[in-house]
């Protein structure tokens, strides 16, 4: 089972007003003003938005190494400085060049069952929380938002892989490249189940807010603070693969 001790269990986490606009401002963890990101986005720039971030996407999977690190709130720079980061994390990188290259963003925040990441610790499960908050960016793209699952492709393409299923070496932001990842049910057809819906692992959804940062502000992290600062110095320097 898992464990709710672990978590801010006392907040009402209420799902917010479905639509708002995202920008492309700097904030405390998406701090793109930083020298770290711009060398980033020197590599990737180019006049394409899509592919600009599919190769940053690329480059963050191959330059940082994935960990299970629990601070959502941890800068983008500092996720860089050390080279290693969580998915959270890694994904709030990708958001970072995102505005840095002009792309506004904003995270849909989902309430997923701890249960999706028995897989990762088979022998410690009675440690995983039992609500883990995830924080789904999503990129303005040519006047339409577009989320991160499908910036390889549309879910409907991608689902003609194999789907993520938590139980090997890949993470889930290396999985985006490459499969889809569908919180929503919609890779599966009447009377049929996807490989790819992931949809009965969401518990509640939260709606959207105009970045990582006020979604945390509102809802908090997945761990509370007295568990984020015993497991942080461990978890953070533990491999994801």
């Amino acid at each position: 089972m898992t464990c709710r001790l672990l978590t801010p269990w006392w907040r009402r986490r209420i799902p917010a007003i479905p639509a708002v606009d995202g920008g492309v401002e700097p904030t405390g963890i998406l701090d793109w003003r930083h020298p770290l990101v711009g060398e980033l986005l020197g590599e990737v720039m180019q006049a394409d938005s899509t592919v600009l971030l599919r190769r940053a996407h690329g480059l963050i999977a191959a330059r940082v190494r994935p960990v299970y690190s629990v601070e959502d709130t941890q800068p983008v720079s500092r996720t860089l400085q050390v080279g290693r980061g969580s998915c959270s994390q890694r994904l709030a990188i990708l958001e970072a060049v995102a505005r840095a290259s002009g792309v506004p963003t904003r995270v849909r925040g989902l309430i997923v069952d701890g249960r999706f990441w028995y897989p990762r610790f088979p022998r410690l499960r009675f440690m995983v929380p039992d609500r883990v908050v995830l924080a789904w960016p999503e990129f303005l793209l040519e006047n339409e938002w577009v989320q991160v699952a499908e910036l390889f492709g549309s879910l409907a393409e991608l689902s003609a892989n194999p789907g993520f299923t938590n139980a090997d070496g890949e993470t889930l932001f290396d999985a985006l490249s490459r499969t889809a990842v569908d919180w929503d049910g919609v890779t599966s057809r009447p009377g049929t189940c996807s490989a790819c819906d992931l949809s009965a692992t969401v518990l509640v959804d939260l709606g959207y807010f105009p970045s990582r940062d006020a979604l945390f502000a509102t809802h908090g992290q997945t761990l509370c603070m007295p568990t984020r600062i015993v497991a942080e110095p461990i978890l953070s320097r533990r491999s994801a693969r």
